[in-house]
């Protein structure tokens, strides 16, 4: 099968998967192995590994349609079953339960075992075509204490490459466990990437890692998250915790959030958090959900007329602007902060590249626009985003104050089936296959 027959699983994760005539078919995610209890003369067996397919999709690829396994690519037969995996009971994924998990390793047969934390684990073809995990990578030392809501560091201590037969403690699960390297896997995904692999975590895994995230990085996730996810992963975290997350969500979205929970949590939360953080949420919680106030950003892009283009293209081309909320800058009268002064006029990214740096915004505003009051209805909003191909809409009071913007993303959240986070795709339809695991249950 390969001229290396050796692979560990945090290099194998990201590869290519590939079918026979070249075609990519997706990335390996992690690697499932039949883990058991017994002795036996070889280590737990991988049956398969997780691949992610397009559209985000997390499919099971067998090991006996696995033809290839070298540095830069997996091989398969060119059959993959394209139901979404589902983990079975006897069944371990390695980079989701073993990385940062403690164990026992034997160095020193004088002193007996020491105290280890796994990182990474090695798997080697076997004569009877099976990749079974021979060595474990191991970072001497107790787990580090959890540290909730900082940057990842790596931890320190010696490290060490253990057969598998000199350590103890692989296969229990265990009442804390970290997730340094975990997150470290995953530190190139994008936020909904990286909230679709923390939702296929088993609940106990999932608070272990999103305990260990920092709150930047919490907050990227919850917006990406279903809302049962959500709401199970914030209520999860102590009340300080969730009130500096929540600080760094785009308001709407925790908004969205805490409208599911009880009044007297949510009073709690926003009393814990800074008093500018907290209002503008106050605001848009004072608006039913699927009105132009309930969906509305109340942080889009203003600028005062005086300004020039070259400050409104600074202001737009900010990492942190969403594409939809960059799309258009709300020119407005002093104070510039929701609620605005008057809403003079709106002006587009597109006019902005077109004029000279130099010009004030408030020569080229446009004025033929029409804002929507806070209680348009979904439907509103929808209907005049339609007409007039918009992907921001501005949101005034009565006295033409500026309150915020719904974009494009905004209006698809609620007009999308709630569950659309979670079934991403119909899978009705994919013809099934059969592979058996450790067990001899049939995996279909």
């Amino acid at each position: 099968m390969s001229s290396n027959p050796r692979v560990f699983v945090a290099r194998l994760v990201g590869l290519s998967v590939f079918d026979p005539l070249g075609d990519e078919v997706g990335r390996v995610r992690d690697v499932v192995l039949a883990m058991s209890t017994r002795r036996r003369s070889t280590g737990p067996r991988s049956i398969g590994l997780v691949v992610e397919v397009p559209g985000r999709k997390r499919v099971f690829l067998p090991m006996t349609r696995v033809t290839t396994i070298d540095a830069g690519q997996v091989i398969t037969t060119g059959l993959v079953n394209m139901r979404r995996f589902e983990q079975r009971p006897g069944e371990t994924s390695v980079v989701a339960e073993l990385f940062d998990r403690p164990v026992r390793v034997m160095i020193d047969r004088d002193t007996g075992p020491e105290p280890a934390v796994v990182e990474d684990v090695a798997l080697e073809l076997q004569p009877s075509r099976d990749w079974v995990v021979t060595r474990v990578f191991c970072r001497k030392g107790a787990p580090a204490p959890s540290r909730p809501g900082l940057r990842l560091r790596r931890p320190r201590g010696e490290t060490v490459l253990v057969p598998i037969d000199d350590v103890e403690g692989l296969h229990l699960s265990v009442a804390e466990q970290g997730a340094h390297a975990l997150l470290e896997s995953m530190e190139d995904r994008k936020p909904a990437d990286l909230a679709d692999a923390i939702h296929d975590l088993s609940p106990k895994r999932r608070a272990e890692v999103t305990r260990a995230m920092d709150d930047e990085m919490l907050a990227d996730v919850l917006e990406e998250l279903p809302d049962d996810d959500r709401i199970e992963i914030l209520t999860g975290l102590t009340a300080e915790r969730a009130a500096d997350v929540l600080e760094v969500m785009e308001p709407d979205d925790a908004t969205d959030l805490l409208a599911e929970l009880p009044a007297e949590t949510v009073e709690e939360l926003l009393e814990m958090m800074e008093p500018d953080e907290a209002a503008p949420i106050r605001r848009l919680l004072t608006y039913d959900q699927d009105t132009a106030g309930g969906m509305m950003t109340p942080e889009p892009v203003i600028l005062g007329p005086q300004a020039s283009i070259a400050e409104a293209l600074a202001m737009v081309r900010r990492e942190e602007i969403s594409p939809a909320v960059a799309s258009l800058v709300y020119v407005c009268r002093p104070p510039l902060e929701t609620p605005t002064g008057r809403l003079l006029g709106i002006v587009h990214i597109q006019r902005l590249l077109r004029e000279p740096p130099h010009q004030s915004i408030g020569s080229i505003v446009d004025r033929d626009f029409e804002p929507v009051p806070g209680d348009a209805s979904l439907e509103t909003v929808t209907r005049l985003m339609a007409n007039y191909n918009m992907v921001a809409v501005p949101v005034t009071d009565d006295e033409g104050r500026l309150l915020g913007a719904v974009t494009v993303d905004d209006v698809l959240d609620h007009i999308l089936p709630e569950d659309w986070r979670e079934e991403r795709h119909d899978e009705s339809g994919t013809p099934p296959s059969t592979e058996t695991n450790s067990q001899g249950a049939a995996r279909v």
